[in-house]
């Protein structure tokens, strides 16, 4: 049996080496991603409910290359998440006389 269009195998191939490729470097990544989203809850956490700024202002205290870190702010339980879609999210509370505590991973507890 001839294949009647090449490229279309082709690209196929290409495509899925890529897909391939992309999970492996987001399982690779996933320890410092987790790093990167607990800093960032903790950063904006402490900014907000020890700071008493507003989350314009706290976003100013991020790093270069902190830019994909998403950020959910629960003021009703002083709680923020910070993640990255998919591949990694972090949540820090504020708890009064310790400051801003990172919550425990699924299986440090």
């Amino acid at each position: 049996m001839k294949v009647k269009r090449p490229w279309l195998v082709g690209s196929i191939v290409v495509l899925l080496v890529l897909l391939i490729a992309a999970v492996v470097y987001a399982i690779r990544m996933r320890p410092t991603l987790q790093l990167g989203v607990g800093y960032g809850a903790h950063v904006i956490c402490s900014c907000r409910y020890i700071g008493g700024r507003d989350m314009e202002s706290c976003y100013n205290d991020y790093e270069p290359g902190m830019e994909p870190i998403m950020i959910d702010d629960d003021e009703e339980e002083k709680r923020v998440t910070a993640y990255v879609p998919i591949l990694a999210s972090r949540s820090a509370q504020f708890r009064e006389g310790l400051g801003c505590v990172l919550e425990p991973l699924p299986g440090e507890e």
